[in-house]
């Protein structure tokens, strides 16, 4: 395989505008992401952006920048579009969708992701053990419905939610908004129009899902917190700033 990182990146986020720029630790958060990707040594990293104070910002930290369409309805819509501007003869096979808001991710994480792609799914994705009751009660946080039995690291992703599923007893997962893609996969997920379950529980996954694309979840030991409000974002300035 041959991998390419593309991080969609916005400054007009809802919940906390300009977040992508936000200082930590005397560099914008955008610019923590880049490292970590980069530290990842996965591939080439580029940002899908589509504001010129992100490109300068991703630019000025050593990284590529490609404009894209300020309408694209979501960060998938702007890796694809990127991915076409950065590679049109196809040469990338395997996309992976990092998110601009994780300043904290673990390098290895990147690596991760793809298993599910070496065991033959069309997508790949992270979950973490849930491990508080705040974190298996909050809508904020989605679950995935999977299982590892015995030492596997690798499961198929049946359902995700704002809910806690499954019911029972056992272990639930945090699901954790990284992606690898097939190429194919991702045209087609992006041509596809929104499906009846993602526009119910407003989770863009579940569109794949709905469509017949099997998605892989690969466990890892936590999930990395990502920056939405303003109190994440004085946590994300004090661990990274240690």
């Amino acid at each position: 395989m041959n991998p390419i990182v593309l991080i969609p990146a916005r400054f007009g986020s809802t919940r906390l505008p300009g977040k992508v720029l936000a200082d930590i630790g005397g560099k914008p958060m955008i610019a923590h992401v880049l490292d970590r990707a980069l530290s990842a040594g996965l591939g080439p990293v580029a940002v899908a952006c589509c504001e010129a104070q992100v490109a300068e910002a991703v630019e000025k930290a050593g990284g590529i920048a490609v404009m894209t369409d300020p309408d694209l309805p979501s960060g998938s819509d702007r890796i694809w579009a990127a991915l076409r501007r950065l590679d049109p003869a196809g040469a990338h096979d395997v996309i992976v969708n990092l998110q601009g808001d994780l300043p904290s991710i673990e390098p290895s994480y990147l690596a991760t992701v793809v298993k599910p792609l070496v065991q033959g799914f069309d997508i790949g994705t992270l979950v973490a053990p849930i491990t508080t009751e705040a974190e298996r009660d909050a809508p904020s946080v989605v679950k995935c419905a999977c299982a590892f039995p015995g030492d596997t690291e690798v499961s198929p992703a049946l359902y995700f939610s704002r809910h806690l599923i499954p019911s029972g007893e056992g272990p639930h997962w945090h699901h954790i908004g990284i992606y690898a893609y097939r190429r194919a996969a991702l045209e087609r997920f992006v041509a596809l129009p929104p499906s009846p379950l993602e526009l119910r529980e407003k989770l863009e996954q579940l569109r794949a899902l709905e469509a017949g694309l099997r998605i892989g979840a690969a466990r890892v030991a936590q999930a990395p917190f990502g920056v939405d409000t303003p109190e994440d974002l004085d946590r994300a300035r004090e661990a990274l700033c240690q």
